[in-house]
Formats: structure tokens, sequence, C-alpha cells
């Protein structure tokens, strides 16, 4: 009995343990020796970290305290940051304190204009005061003043984590949603933060179903049902139409997911992903040739038909293994979770499975195809019995 409460203890312990590192609102207000405890806090949406400040209208002054934990399994070498973007919502533009181990040994605060992604410490564009970092039980802080123009009400607030110092300068952050979702609206009076838009993530998403559907899915089905199923002389030519519209509804889809990409691109400056990006360009092309190629058909009878088959066979089978690469390479960068690769993976396996089957199916219609063939001429040619 004793030590069924001691276990309840430690666990009741430990919970109060966890959820003073979260750091949210909840938790004992923070105070450092420059500031006393804040008026105002916001669990942020992302990266477990939280915002909290007091804002003076008449002097436009910014008290804050932002706490996160740096990057997983970082650390004290870890780092993270805290920044107001004046001109958008982004991580460009923004004027950023960002918190890390210093030269000495110590963690400390540096501010850096990112007006690129090769960022290094220069002055920000608002005036700061007491800036300090600590980082205690596997939580880091960035605490300061800033003075912000007049009239001045509500900001863009970005915030990130990191793992890597090299330098003396952050490395690159993770590209995971969570991580590039970590923006918002701050209102400085009201003492609200709210989410920023949410377009650029929805259009990752967007971007990332219609690829997968397309050339992950609809072209390689597609492919499929024009290997199998004309082997069955009653499926002609109700397999060609299923071909085609497969290959055309997949097609547009897939056009519309790779003009989504390029937007993403035009917005995302900095951010490149040129092997996903180059196998996006090539399945574009790919697949615009082989539509082409539709209306470019020759007949059955047409000496060009056999040259013309070569083609559109290599070209179909290169877009439907370049498709499943890219599809894995988008699920890499997007990190939906293990549950929707999993899913994909269980498609593939599935459909390998349908083809293997039908490729012995089709074996045998063939073989056996022949092999009448074969006996029909044989009757034909022989000599009619003698009276």
């Amino acid at each position: 009995m004793a030590i069924l409460q001691f276990r309840l203890l430690f666990i009741f312990l430990f919970s109060l343990f966890r959820s003073s590192l979260s750091q949210s609102c909840s938790s004992p207000a923070i105070i450092s020796s420059n500031h006393a405890a804040f008026t105002a806090c916001s669990e942020l949406q992302t990266l477990s970290s939280s915002l909290r400040w007091t804002f003076d209208a008449a002097t436009s002054s910014l008290s804050f305290a932002f706490s996160a934990p740096p990057a997983s399994g970082a650390g004290e070498d870890g780092w993270i940051a805290w920044a107001i973007n004046p001109s958008g919502d982004g991580m460009l533009g923004s004027q950023s304190l960002i918190a890390y181990r210093q030269s000495d040994g110590k963690i400390g605060v540096k501010t850096f204009n990112i007006s690129d992604y090769a960022i290094k410490p220069s002055p920000i564009d608002f005036p700061t005061a007491d800036l300090a970092a600590e980082f205690v039980g596997g939580v880091m802080r960035i605490f300061g003043n800033l003075f912000l123009p007049k009239g001045v009400t509500h900001v863009n607030q970005v915030w990130q984590v990191g793992a890597a110092v090299k330098n003396g300068i952050p490395g690159k952050h993770d590209l995971t949603p969570e991580n590039m979702n970590a923006k918002g609206k701050l209102a400085l009076i009201s003492g609200q933060s709210t989410a920023a838009g949410d377009s650029t993530y929805r259009n990752r998403n967007i971007h990332g179903i219609l690829n997968a559907v397309s050339w992950g899915i609809l072209l390689p089905i597609g492919a499929t049902i024009a290997r199998y199923l004309k082997t069955f002389r009653s499926a002609d030519p109700a397999w060609f139409y299923l071909h085609v519209s497969c290959q055309v509804i997949g097609y547009s889809a897939g056009v519309a997911g790779w003009a989504t990409g390029l937007n993403l691109g035009s917005k995302s400056k900095g951010i490149r992903f040129a092997t996903h990006r180059n196998i996006g360009i090539t399945l574009f092309a790919l697949g615009t040739l082989q539509i082409f190629a539709l209306f470019l058909r020759p007949r059955k009878d047409h000496k060009l038909r056999f040259s013309w088959n070569v083609y559109h066979h290599s070209v179909g089978y290169t877009v439907v293994v370049l498709g499943i690469i890219n599809v894995f390479r988008g699920l890499r960068i997007l990190s939906p979770g293990d549950g929707w690769k999993l899913a994909y993976v269980f498609f593939l396996c599935a459909l390998g499975a349908a083809a293997l089957l039908l490729e012995a199916i089709t074996w045998l219609i063939v073989l056996r195809r022949k092999k009448t063939e074969a006996s029909a001429k044989l009757n034909n040619g022989a000599r009619p019995p003698l009276e």
C-alpha cells in the first residue's frame, strides 16, 4: 500500500513538473530580475510555446517573455526565436530576437533583421532594452523590452525553434507543418493572440493531396487498366475509355497541383526542395507529351503504330515511377503523420498484388489464345482425308 501511495505521489509531482515545463498560461507567473509579473499571456498554437507581455500604450513599450523548448533533443545547445514582422506574416522581413549559447558559454540574446535566409546578427528596426535569456528545466526564455512606433496596437508575430548552432549562427529549423505555421497576430492592448491566416498551410495540403491523387494514384491505376484489361476481349473498348478517363483526370489534377506548387514556391523564397521540384517539372512535361500523344495516335494498321506504342509505354511507365517517388518525397516534406504514408504504402501493395495476379492471368490467356490460333491454322492447312 505504501509503495502504491509513493507511486501516485511521484506521478502527481511529475505531472506538476511537466506542467511547469510547458510554460502554459496556467503556470506560475514568470518573474525575472529585470521584469515584474506580466499582465497578459497567450499560449501560442505551435511548438509548445507561450508569450507573456505588458504593453504601455502611452510609451509604446512592450515588455515580454517568450518561452519554448528548443528543437527535440537539442537542450541548451538549441535555439529559440521570437520576432515581430512589420511588413508581412512570415519570417522574411521579421525583426527577430534569437536566444542561444554565446561564445562565452552562457545563454544570451542577439538581434537579427531577417532580410534573407543567410542570417547573421544585425540591428533591428525597433529599439530594445534589458534583453536577456535563460534555460530552465528544458525550456528556454527570452526577456526584453521593445519600443514600437506610436499608435501600434496589433503586430504580426513569428516564433521558431531549432537544434543546431554553428559558428555562432543558428542553423535551419525543421520544415514541419508545426514549424511553418508558427506565426500569428498579437493584439497588444486586448491581450489576444490569434493564428495568422493559414492560406499557405492550406495550400500546402491542397498541393500534396492533388499530386498524391493524380500522379500517385490515378495514373498508376490507369496504367494498370491499360496493361491488363485490354487482354480480355469482352472488356474492349471499355478498358480504353477507363484508361483515358483515369489519365486525363489524373493529368488535370496533377497540373492543378503543379500550379499550386509553383505558387507556394513564389511565396516561400529561400525555401527550396530542389529534387521534389525538378521531378515535378519533369512529370508535368512528360504528362503533357502523353496528352498530345493521345491526339496523334496512329491507327492500329499504320506503320508508325509500333513506334508510337514503344514511346507511349516507356513515357507512361516513367511517369508512374517518378510520380510514386515524388509522392514519398512530398510526404517527407509535409510530414502529415505516419498514417498517411502507411495508407499510401498499403495502396501500392494492393495495386502491386492485383498487378501480379493479373499478370499471371494475362499470360495464361495469351498462351492459351496462341495455342488455339496455332491449332486453328494447323487444321486449316491440313489435307482432306482420302476417300
